[in-house]
């Protein structure tokens, strides 16, 4: 598995496996969950993607779960979470109104709670989950500052920002953001387009991809994108995923894929994306469907 590094001392894992269904079967044991790590590890997938607020705020206890269970497998992940969504569910099922929050406040008291809940002793990646607009930049870069050399906190990141939100919080800190989750797939293009994928290109800061399979609509569709998809898919023996997969990998950002599934056999098969090499001209074959139209 090919890895991409974030900084001097931590890389990452070119496939990452996100957490954030973990809670939605009704399997969610410790050995259930261990099995799913050991069938990223088996692939070269050690970097797994959290957030306080997946599964209504539960998803990291369940992780922590296994982890407690077999403390080995901790040595062998980088764990990503994410703080700043309070929403009426779960241990904030008493807050009038889903809101944001990066004061220092609300974001050591999360990365504390993240910590015990996982049952770990540091965070790999903390990424402030959405852009705020009560941001205190100030506040919150030295917040995120604190956390690193506290040791809490290894690298933070955002989620879901703009280059100018990305700008205004790295401003105020010390330390590098080092990535920006966004949501990227054939179902969300427009990041190629908008600026967002070109101002971190430019600035050589890979990006982590949420719903790169556009939330299980690209495996379902019966459309002149899946048709050429399928296409692809059977030249190199995969599945449609591994296809919509490798139109990220194929972009010479350092895209980083976050796939989330609770099927033990389709976990196994997520590395397949790895055997598909498309061309330029295949790529484009895909965006053309995606756009809906010919490039202009």
């Amino acid at each position: 598995m090919d890895r991409v590094s974030l900084t001097s001392d931590l890389s990452f894992s070119r496939l990452v496996y996100g957490m954030w269904r973990i809670g939605d079967v009704e399997d969610t044991s410790p050995a259930h969950v261990e099995a799913k790590i050991q069938a990223c590890l088996d692939q070269g997938i050690t970097t797994f993607d959290q957030a306080d607020i997946y599964g209504d705020y539960g998803a990291e206890e369940i992780l922590g779960g296994a982890l407690r269970a077999n403390p080995a497998l901790r040595d062998q992940m980088e764990i990503v979470t994410k703080c700043d969504i309070i929403a009426p569910i779960g241990r904030w099922s008493h807050a009038p109104v889903k809101y944001y929050d990066t004061s220092r406040a609300h974001i050591e008291a999360s990365v504390d709670q993240s910590l015990k809940g996982m049952g770990i002793d540091h965070i790999d990646l903390l990424l402030i989950h959405r852009p705020d607009p009560l941001m205190d930049h100030e506040e919150t870069g030295a917040a995120l500052d604190d956390l690193v050399k506290s040791g809490k906190v290894r690298s933070v990141g955002v989620s879901n920002f703009r280059p100018w939100d990305w700008d205004l919080l790295q401003s105020a800190m010390s330390n590098k953001l080092v990535t920006n989750q966004l949501e990227i797939s054939l179902s969300e293009i427009s990041p190629f387009t908008n600026g967002d994928i070109a101002f971190h290109q430019k600035n050589g800061q890979p990006m982590m991809a949420w719903s790169p399979l556009g939330g299980g609509g690209l495996m379902t569709q019966d459309s002149d994108l899946a048709k050429r998809m399928d296409a692809i898919a059977a030249e190199f023996g995969v599945d449609r995923a591994a296809v919509a997969v490798a139109f990220l990998l194929r972009h010479p950002a350092n895209i980083l894929p976050v796939l989330g599934t609770n099927n033990l056999d389709r976990i196994k098969t997520i590395s397949d994306a790895m055997k598909v090499s498309l061309s330029r001209e295949a790529w484009f074959t895909l965006y053309e469907a995606a756009l809906g139209k010919e490039v202009p």
